[in-house]
């Protein structure tokens, strides 16, 4: 990974926290700002279109080194250098070897997709964020304030960086957009609850441009969380929906995606790179750390983002894929429940086998893998694929990527306390 442009650092706040950003340059294309878009009422449906989108993972940052890395099947685990990993059960993540703050690489991944759409500073645009925060900087904190030797730093510029709001609050400054600004919070589906609420918004007439973020950089607090509930892979290999699964594994990720409606989108110029045409969310409530085994949550989510979006065949799933124990069967299940008949003849892949889990910066990482794939007409493989478990008996487009006509595709996600959601991607 490369380090965050200088740019987009933000200055050293004062005492309340609340530092000044710096504004990244968005580009020189003279776009007029789009208008407010009308009040939107139940009967007012826009088109999403995506008109831009910037990424960051441990195979660097961009498309060509997302795809030279998740298409070909090559994981990008390497032991852990930005920390000490003795005391935990793995010393292996797809994570690079210098610590950056959080801040910079969203400013990063969304100034790289603003630029792509074409935005401007001074335009109106919702910014989400998905996130938990930057740990790193908590435990930053501490680590100095027990030292003993007078290094801490001020406890409130560290602790804000903690704050999930305050990284979408300075993210907007940094961006210099006009418009609100939301953060959410709910683990692994953080990031794809924030597109999808950037659709409904869009789709409602209630936002013209929704910049929707997340990222998650590998920290000691989940990889302990992670290592004591099991959840580690034993041996440094990721293998979902296989019989000798051993866990997943942390990876660094961040990516943005500009979200707009047809008609935003036409006045401005921008090109649109694809269409989300369903979302949906749900819960199953079933366990804090387990899916239902039956995948109910997932279906329940599916099924409303298909209905949305009319209910069109679906060409390829990105799926979940953590290869735990527990997970693997129950998505398995739940697609055989979504697709009937069809299930075994629609290819479903893990890019967490090679990307490692990504947390909060799951779902949208994996709606660009996913952009990427209907572009470029390439299935991404589950790398390290070997016996399949025989509770998972779909195509799992094993260790290759495959050539293919991908039209529409399903991009799935679930998070600890039965948090599930589904977003369908149209290709251009």
């Amino acid at each position: 990974m490369v380090p965050a442009p200088a740019g987009a650092a933000l200055r050293r706040g004062d005492r309340t926290g609340r530092g000044v950003p710096r504004r990244v340059h968005l580009g020189t294309a003279d776009h007029r700002l789009p208008e407010r878009p009308p009040p939107g009422g139940p009967s007012m449906t826009h088109e999403v279109l995506l008109t831009g989108f910037g990424v960051r993972t441990a195979f660097g940052t961009g498309a060509d080194a997302l795809r030279e890395g998740v298409f070909d099947g090559s994981p990008a685990f390497t032991p852990i250098t930005r920390f000490d990993p003795g005391p935990y059960r793995t010393n292996l993540a797809a994570a690079s070897g210098t610590a950056v703050p959080l801040r910079d690489v969203l400013a990063e991944v969304a100034g790289a997709a603003a630029g792509m759409a074409g935005l401007h500073p001074g335009t109106e645009a919702t910014v989400l964020v998905g996130t938990a925060g930057d740990f790193t900087a908590l435990t930053d904190f501490w680590r100095a304030a027990a030292s003993g030797d007078g290094a801490a730093p001020d406890p409130l510029d560290r602790a804000v960086e903690t704050v999930p709001a305050w990284q979408a609050e300075a993210l907007g400054e940094v961006l210099g957009v006009r418009g609100p600004r939301l953060a959410f919070t709910n683990a692994c589906v953080a990031s794809a609850s924030a597109i999808a609420h950037g659709c409904q918004l869009i789709a409602s007439g209630r936002a013209g441009i929704v910049i929707c973020t997340g990222a998650y950089l590998v920290e000691e607090e989940n990889l302990a969380k992670f290592g004591s509930g099991f959840a580690l892979s034993r041996d440094g290999m990721v293998r979902p929906f296989c019989a000798d699964r051993s866990g997943l594994l942390l990876g660094d990720g961040a990516a943005a995606v500009v979200l707009e409606s047809a008609e935003s989108a036409r006045r401005r110029g921008a090109r649109a790179l694809g269409a989300v045409t369903g979302w949906g969310a749900a819960s199953d409530a079933h366990h804090i750390a387990r899916p239902h085994p039956d995948g109910t949550g997932l279906v329940t989510a599916a099924r409303r983002a298909l209905r949305r979006a009319g209910g069109p065949r679906i060409d390829y799933v990105n799926a979940h894929g953590t290869a735990t124990k527990s997970n693997d069967p129950a998505e398995t299940r739940g697609l055989h429940a979504l697709f009937g008949a069809d299930a075994p003849h629609v290819p479903v892949s893990s890019t967490k086998s090679t990307t490692g889990h990504l947390l909060e910066a799951s779902g949208v990482v994996e709606l660009v893998i996913t952009l990427l794939a209907l572009r470029d007409g390439v299935l991404p493989p589950t790398a390290g694929f070997t016996e399949p478990d025989p509770a998972c008996d779909l195509d799992y487009v094993p260790n290759r990527p495959h050539k293919a006509d991908i039209r529409r595709a399903l991009s799935i996600n679930a998070a600890f306390g039965g948090a599930n959601t589904a977003l369908i991607l149209e290709r251009a």
